[in-house]
């Protein structure tokens, strides 16, 4: 079994390749300095250095940072440097419950080394022969990761919207969940994780919740996201995560942290503890 490989493949950084995100004396993300030379063609909203990077402090409001940043993410999509775009604002923080320092667009955030949220749902059935699990496969059209498993229903936590709102907005959205049901969906703890990419550095965390489901319930995909959900024994989902890569890497920790809550990894067992350590790491920012 190797549960700790698949918590240590989304746990693999160094900071050295990167210099750091400073907004009003406070750090909130590293950039690579690739990323660093393109901020600094806009003087006048960052100000770029060996030592780091730090937006203007002639800024000095979260409104006018957000829509100075805009404009220069903006460009920066324009231009090829930022590929992707979700026209979604996530806040850029030091603490989920702290209040936004500016907002920014999502596609942008790795490439900021700023902390992003998320919610991850495990869609659970209970039968006579045991415990099941629904399992998404992402859509082949997507960016990250087209075509791998995924949790029964996962999303970014925008600004504006409380975790629970997003878990119904992305559970009608992704598996036609009705608001409802997906209003039951138990929030179960927070996960964490810090890996660099090509793009940057993610140092994200996971709010997870549990949704059991009526044993006749089928979910559908509205949006395109997901290609199939298939329900599937947890023993069958659990060896997946052990001894596969076919979960987009993320979703891993979220099956992981959910087997050791309800006692599928066994309290004797000689990884427990530092698998529960493994997914409450410290984050950079």
């Amino acid at each position: 079994m190797s549960y700790l490989q698949r918590i240590e493949e989304v746990n693999r950084y160094d900071l050295s390749h990167f210099r750091t995100w400073w907004v009003d004396g406070t750090r909130v993300g590293w950039v690579k300095p690739a990323f660093a030379a393109a901020l600094a063609g806009h003087g006048a909203v960052f100000e770029v250095s060996e030592a780091g990077v730090r937006l203007h402090p002639a800024l000095a409001d979260p409104r006018a940072r957000s829509a100075a940043v805009a404009e220069v993410v903006a460009d920066l999509h324009q231009r090829g440097v930022i590929r992707h775009w979700y026209d979604e604002l996530y806040p850029v923080n030091t603490g989920f419950s702290k209040p936004a320092l500016l907002l920014l667009e999502r596609a942008a955030v790795p490439l900021f080394g700023a902390r992003a949220y998320g919610v991850h749902v495990n869609g659970i059935v209970r039968r006579d022969d045991g415990w099941w699990m629904w399992v998404a496969r992402r859509s082949r059209s997507k960016p990250n990761f087209p075509g791998m498993l995924d949790n029964f229903v996962a999303g970014g936590q925008p600004a504006g919207l409380d975790l629970l709102d997003n878990v119904i907005k992305e559970c009608g959205e992704e598996a036609g969940v009705p608001p409802a049901l997906a209003g039951l969906a138990q929030p179960v703890g927070e996960l964490r994780y810090c890996v660099e990419t090509e793009q940057g550095l993610k140092p994200d965390t996971i709010f997870a919740f549990d949704l059991e489901l009526p044993p006749d319930f089928e979910p559908h995909a509205n949006d395109g996201e997901v290609e199939s959900f298939e329900l599937l024994p947890l023993a069958e989902v659990a060896d997946l995560v052990a001894n596969t890569r076919q979960f987009k890497p993320n979703c891993n920790l979220v099956v992981i942290d959910f087997l050791l809550r309800h006692g599928f990894i066994a309290a004797d067992d000689p990884q427990r503890l530092a698998l529960q350590q493994a997914l409450h790491p410290t984050l950079p920012v």
